[in-house]
């Protein structure tokens, strides 16, 4: 009987998908919290749009400064340590933005908040690695992205709902001892390794780079198509919430809720893609597995991005927008699991390679929309951006991992 029991009990490699899931929420939580309050912290701190669409971006340059050595650091000291540090850096960062009084210290702070946050995926992916085999990497890494889309799509509506009640400023305070209470739970149970051995036989410390790793093509395709995937995205961690707001005429909750509807089917869309990865891979097409759920959901972007800049109505922008980020998100699982693939022993750094990438492409994101709204007085000329970078991304994949 106890034995039966114990097959169905969750294996501790389930609880670090678990785990890393909840950092990825968390994560995300934290950062999004700053584009519900945005209206609140505009008129507190006098600050225009074309101002705030630097306070986004500022994030985005220090996490794309800290990517690479946070990998590093994560394939050097193991991701017990360097997620622990992280999250107790960036949660104290995070009330601390509950106090800032001007603009100069809030963009500070949300630079060093981005600092902070930079070694969350690529040492969450480095902990995926070392636990889990290749054939069950795939739904590791989709599930990974599910965190996060759920913990913006929690952010967007309840911590609008937040600010509401008790105010932007207490609402970053009680997030950031949110987090303080998960990298103490991290430190005190997380081992860098199974007992058993590493799966696959990887290396317990990194090797220095390989010049064959550098020369590689699948590299840089892979990295340019994480920042076409993050650019498209980032809309939805920044600026999507007050478009709907002002554009439509709607209530901070209600903005959020819609906001939110995107980032729901996003998580959705990372499982499916995850599991599909796994299942290809197993069929003996480890090649195929990471490029057609990525070149099919560039496709289904490009395509949703086109119609959703034909359409006035708020739910049929919705809609479309959300088929968008379904597609786009179809391609996280791909991405991450082939930075396993090609990294080895390096995959925390590859892995902070490519989301460095996507944070230029976040930041890109960031301040391209106001700049081209404010040219055109329309949402059009960004989405077009996105369509054009989402269809190379494609003829991206098309080329990558044929060697």
């Amino acid at each position: 009987m106890e034995a039966a029991m114990n097959q169905h009990r969750p294996s501790r490699r389930g609880y670090v998908v678990a785990c890393v899931c909840s950092l990825a929420f968390l994560t995300i939580v934290d950062r999004v919290c700053i584009s519900a309050a945005k209206s609140d912290i505009s008129a507190d701190l006098g600050i225009n749009d074309a101002v705030f669409g630097w306070v986004f971006g500022a994030f985005a340059v220090g996490y794309t400064l800290m990517m690479i050595p946070s990998g590093w650091l994560a394939d050097r000291y193991g991701p017990r340590k360097t997620l622990a540090v992280s999250v107790l850096l960036w949660s104290i960062l995070t009330a601390l933005t509950g106090w800032v009084q001007g603009t100069a210290i809030l963009l500070i702070v949300r630079f060093l908040f981005g600092l902070a946050e930079a070694g969350a995926f690529p040492g969450a992916a480095r902990a995926i690695a070392c636990w889990l085999p290749v054939r069950e990497r795939g739904l590791a890494m989709g599930l990974l992205n599910t965190g996060s889309r759920l913990g913006a799509a929690f952010g967007l509506w309840v911590m609008s709902l937040c600010v509401l009640r008790f105010g932007w400023r207490l609402s970053f305070l009680l997030l950031g001892v949110a987090g303080v209470f998960w990298a103490a739970l991290w430190f005190t149970w997380f081992r860098d390794r199974p007992a058993s051995g590493t799966p696959d036989s990887q290396t317990p410390k990194p090797q220095p780079i390989d010049k064959r790793l550098l020369r590689s093509p699948n590299v840089y395709l892979i990295l340019y198509q994480y920042f076409a995937s993050q650019f498209t995205f980032f809309i939805c961690f920044s600026w999507l919430l007050p478009y709907m707001k002002t554009r439509y005429l709607l209530s901070g909750p209600n903005a959020g809720m819609y906001a939110s509807i995107p980032l729901y089917v996003g998580a959705l869309a990372n499982w499916i893609s995850g599991t599909a990865v796994d299942k290809v891979y197993r069929m003996g097409h480890r090649s195929l597995s990471r490029k057609l759920p990525a070149m099919f959901g560039f496709g289904l972007a490009s395509v949703a991005l086109v119609a959703a800049a034909s359409i006035s109505s708020v739910n049929g922008f919705i809609l479309f927008f959300s088929l968008a980020t379904f597609g786009v998100d179809l391609t996280l699982s791909p991405s991450w699991t082939a930075c396993a693939d090609i990294g080895g022993e390096h995959t925390g750094m590859l892995s902070g390679a490519m989301n460095m990438m996507g944070s230029v492409g976040s930041l890109v994101s960031a301040v391209a929309f106001p700049l081209l709204f404010g040219m055109t007085g329309d949402i059009k000329s960004y989405l077009y951006v996105a369509v054009a970078l989402n269809l190379a991304a494609v003829a991206s994949w098309w080329l990558a991992l044929k060697e």
